[in-house]
């Protein structure tokens, strides 16, 4: 598991952006049936949960055939639970604000929502047989993290370790972010002995960090604060006014006394 909790990496201006973003998907969340679907679920709460996911959420079938191609961008407001929700928006919290801060308020709402969109047609085009709901914001998410650790690698990031509780361990970015990623990979799942779920769309969290990875790469540059940056601008000494040097005028009247 991979639970950070704050990053050492101040922004410049406000984040109008990543806290639209994250306001948006729990009042979206509050106003659908998963919110408050509760352990115990009638006939009818989960026909209501069922078709509301399937409405809103992208599915691969549909998207390659091209039906409900808009469901790319409703699908990153939906999620399937409590757990799905706040896990989403930690990561969104954390790591969107210095992204937002680099490319600027419109430039990360396209960002965002591009990303999270080709996310989904790429896990489209590698299960194109798939007629399940895909829902939530991990892929664009994802993207985000990619952008994070090349932009930022040696922020440091406080994150909890599950080790007898949970212990606080400061971290570079670059290490957190890394793990998360190798931790999307089935293969690595299985080598330890990780039963990967098949409700997790492993491969739209994998393409979306890569993704947002090349992004900044190509596109933006890197602007880790570990490295120095340009030199500060010569420093002016304001000076009073010229003292003159009579020594210089007359050698035979070194003070310009005239004789007097």
């Amino acid at each position: 598991m991979v639970i950070p909790i704050y990053d050492r990496n101040p922004v410049r201006r406000p984040t109008v952006v990543t806290f639209g973003l994250i306001a948006a998907n729990i009042l979206v969340f509050l106003a659908s049936p998963t919110a408050f679907d509760g352990a115990k679920q009638d006939d009818g709460q989960k026909a209501a949960e069922t078709a509301y996911l399937y409405h809103w959420g992208a599915i691969p079938t549909d998207l390659l055939s091209g039906h409900h191609v808009w469901t790319v961008v409703t699908a990153m407001f939906v999620h399937a639970g409590w757990i799905h929700l706040l896990g989403n928006m930690l990561f969104l919290f954390i790591f969107g604000n210095n992204i937002e801060d680099e490319l600027g308020r419109l430039h990360f709402l396209l960002f965002y929502l591009g990303a999270g969109a080709a996310s989904t047609l790429a896990y489209s085009l590698a299960n194109p047989d798939s007629t399940g709901p895909l829902v939530g914001a991990s892929g664009a998410i994802a993207a985000v993290l990619g952008a994070y650790v090349y932009l930022y690698p040696h922020a440091r990031v406080t994150m909890l370790v599950p080790f007898l509780w949970f212990l606080p361990l400061r971290v570079p970015a670059w290490l957190v972010l890394g793990f998360w990623f190798v931790l999307q990979l089935p293969e690595f799942q299985h080598s330890l002995g990780v039963a990967s779920s098949s409700d997790v769309a492993y491969f739209a969290h994998v393409s979306g960090f890569a993704l947002g990875l090349v992004y900044a790469a190509l596109v933006v540059g890197r602007g880790d604060p570990g490295e120095p940056g340009p030199p500060p601008p010569p420093r002016r000494v304001r000076s009073g006014p010229p003292v003159p040097d009579y020594r210089a005028a007359d050698p035979n009247d070194p003070y310009g006394m005239g004789g007097a």
